[in-house]
């Protein structure tokens, strides 16, 4: 494995470990007394987090995606088989939960929430096990993380998008045509490509689709060489900065009043059981259909359990999960049906997960 991709691994296990911790923060601080100024935090800074800092988050998305096509466990069919087919069954699987659950509401506009996986976190649950996991699992894990990230983003491109302003639109295809001639040209400084970059993510911010989109596309158009430049300077700082504060402003749920009404909405339930049923049945179904019928192959050194184990931590699904579902509503209920599957079926995939990891693994 490519001493770059070990870096990954290594960094985005820490980054899920501070995710947990922060999570655990958010909640803590959401049902102390210090509430009044935890609403506050989330009122100033909620809109600049997800629309601006998250735009990093997705350039690193972007450049991690194009790697990953390029030189890394996509760049062949034989290598992105099994990740491919198992990361569109862990997102078809629970979007028919959420709307089995949904259906005929207004609420069915946010089936895309429980289709996502956290690659910090999941990598995180991983990491504890050290060498008794595999390490072709936690590269099938990443995989299936980046193809599933590239899900997302195509989804809220599709789905979340706003009422489209033309004008903006032409400057976004514009500075898109003059980045990729800059990669046509060799040119080896990063500013131009970043100043360039800034302006696509202006002219997205008014275009009415989500402004994180210009840091991914900026990600895929950079030669590889900046790509991965960039992606060393940035990734710290957003598995220890970006997403531990957008995990603090969203992952904070007052528990006062939380009664079984709520458990039992069919918001918070689609979620919660997309992400504990639907992800890894979801995709362990296409991975074993795969394998067996021989258009794949099972990871080396892995057992079936250990990659059902596998597919049920990526039920975790945070970060993309409560970010999609910040675009699908915007109401304070909805968002706090939202919290709860999303937290809660993250947790109980984690401990599932984990738990049948231990018990394949000592197998």
């Amino acid at each position: 494995m490519f001493s770059f991709a070990k870096y990954i691994l290594k960094l985005e296990a820490a980054g899920g470990v501070v995710l947990m911790l922060v999570a655990c923060l958010a909640m803590a601080v959401a049902n102390s007394p210090l509430v009044p100024n935890y609403d506050a935090f989330v009122r100033l800074l909620a809109h600049p987090i997800n629309d601006g800092l998250m735009v990093l988050f997705f350039l690193v998305v972007g450049i991690e995606i194009k790697r990953e096509c390029k030189e890394g466990q996509l760049a062949t069919w034989s290598q992105a088989a099994l990740p491919l087919g198992a990361a569109l069954g862990g997102v078809v699987l629970p979007a028919l939960i959420y709307v089995g659950f949904n259906r005929g509401t207004p609420a069915l506009h946010g089936w895309a929430i429980p289709s996502a996986t956290d690659i910090a976190f999941s990598l995180g649950v991983l990491a504890l096990f050290g060498s008794r996991v595999p390490i072709s699992l936690k590269i099938f894990l990443m995989a299936l993380a980046v193809i599933d990230d590239l899900a997302a983003i195509i989804i809220i491109a599709l789905f979340y998008a706003g009422s489209l302003a033309f004008a903006p639109l032409v400057t976004v295809v514009g500075a898109a045509v003059v980045l990729a001639f800059f990669g046509r040209l060799r040119v080896k400084s990063t500013w131009p490509y970043l100043i360039v970059g800034v302006v696509m993510w202006l002219a997205v911010l008014n275009s009415g689709i989500h402004a994180t989109i210009a840091g991914v596309v900026l990600g895929l158009l950079l030669p590889m060489n900046i790509g991965e430049r960039v992606l060393h300077k940035l990734h710290p700082y957003v598995v220890f900065a970006i997403l531990p504060l957008f995990a603090f402003a969203n992952a904070g749920v007052p528990l006062a009043g939380i009664d079984a009404a709520h458990l039992m909405n069919p918001i918070t339930l689609g979620i919660a059981l997309g992400l504990i049923i639907g992800k890894p049945l979801g995709i362990f179904a296409a991975a074993y259909l795969l394998i067996k019928t021989r258009v794949a192959t099972l990871p080396m050194g892995a057992s079936y359990g250990q990659l059902f184990a596998v597919a049920a931590i990526a039920g975790i699904g945070f970060t993309m999960s409560l970010f999609i579902g910040t675009l699908a509503f915007s109401d304070a209920s909805s968002q706090l049906y939202i919290r709860l599957g999303v937290l809660g079926g993250s947790l109980v995939s984690a401990l599932m997960g984990a738990g049948l990891l231990a018990a394949f693994s000592r197998q």
